[in-house]
């Protein structure tokens, strides 16, 4: 049963919530729409604003963990610092029962940012990809798409697609290029089992050049060992384009992850990306709950720049940990799986440690 302490509580948390939640993002859009407009001072004023319409949910989606930390350490200060905290005590209310109401609104939280990160944002990061890269930055051929299972750019005359791609060690696997004339008509069919993207250089290992030739009837294969190609500009910096991952729901993900590994390919990234999501999903809990410990164990001095302290502190440290732990996992030093959650198993069991050396 909803009590009269429960609605008090659960509206001091959504106030600061929300509010947490509006400062963040416009902070955040501020700062990148200061830098990132200096890049494109000849772009339309729509085109921008395009953009960041469509990454509006992407930030929101990485806001709301903050403010969730926010609103926790902000509505449980103000009970401590009233001393309506004490009072609630004193009344046989334990920690665990005033903050339900928070864990609760919380739980919601996390189930929503699950849906966003499932079902809203990848279609967003692909019309802002497409925006960044073909209106933007003039480059069509780092935007890709994903159908099936491979991922697919164009530059100039030349369609590709590559089925696995590892930013960080500038490679890729199972990639196929169809070179075109001015008709449209096809002239060269590459194939690669892996590649090393060096700059505007690319080396293609065990594979095979294929040649239609309009005198023949029959096309020329040939295979090599290893074979260097150059790619234009457009697409020298392939690997600094948006990833696959991100524009993909999770069954998408899934079943792209499984048609790779049938075929023998690295999918360790994707793994970890796919795994990020539900522990991501899961960061708004954790977070508030690691607020708890800090919000109570404080008396009333501090004030507001304490706390706001107190949150920047905790998040830029949870951070800390759930990047790395990522990078981690994607090098192969930790299973995908346990990458994307140690930063919440090991967030979460400090937050109870705190919890139990609280003398409430």
């Amino acid at each position: 049963m909803i009590s009269i302490i429960d609605k008090y509580v659960a509206q001091l948390f959504i106030l600061f919530f929300l509010a947490g939640l509006l400062t963040f993002t416009t902070l955040f859009l501020v700062v990148d729409f200061l830098s990132f407009a200096a890049q494109f001072t000849d772009a339309g004023f729509d085109t921008l604003l395009k953009f960041y319409g469509y990454l509006l949910p992407s930030v929101i989606y990485q806001m709301i963990p903050v403010a969730s930390l926010l609103a926790t350490v902000f509505t449980l200060s103000a009970l401590n610092k009233s001393n309506e905290l004490i009072a609630l005590f004193s009344a046989g209310m334990s920690l665990a029962r005033i903050s339900a109401p928070i864990l609760v609104i919380v739980a919601g939280l996390s189930a929503l940012s699950f849906w966003l990160g499932d079902q809203v944002l990848p279609r967003f990061e692909q019309k802002k990809n497409y925006v960044e890269y073909v209106e933007l930055r003039k480059k069509p051929g780092l935007y890709s798409t994903v159908n099936t299972n491979k991922i697919w750019y164009r530059s100039e005359n030349v369609l590709f697609n590559i089925q696995t791609l590892n930013p960080e060690e500038a490679k890729a696997e199972g990639m196929t290029l169809y070179y075109f004339d001015e008709a449209w008509g096809l002239v060269q069919l590459i194939k690669a089992n892996t590649v090393s993207i060096l700059e505007d250089v690319w080396v293609l290992k065990k594979g095979t050049v294929t040649l239609f030739n309009t005198d023949s009837s029959f096309p020329l294969t040939k295979s090599f060992d290893e074979k260097q190609i150059s790619m234009s500009e457009a697409v020298a910096d392939l690997k600094s384009s948006s990833q696959a991952s991100t524009v993909m729901s999770l069954g998408e993900l899934r079943r792209f992850i499984k048609r790779n590994k049938d075929a023998g390919l690295d999918t360790t990234r994707y793994e970890v990306d796919y795994h990020s999501q539900f522990g991501f999903a899961f960061a708004a809990l954790v977070m508030a709950l690691m607020g708890i410990p800090f919000s109570v164990s404080r008396q009333r001095s501090g004030g507001f720049f304490l706390n706001a302290g107190i949150c920047i502190g905790l998040a830029f440290l949870y951070w800390a940990l759930y990047s790395s732990s990522l990078t981690l996992g994607r090098y192969g030093v930790l299973s995908p799986f346990i990458s994307a959650w140690a930063p919440n198993f090991l967030t979460l069991g400090s937050s109870i440690y705190l919890l139990f050396r609280l003398n409430k």
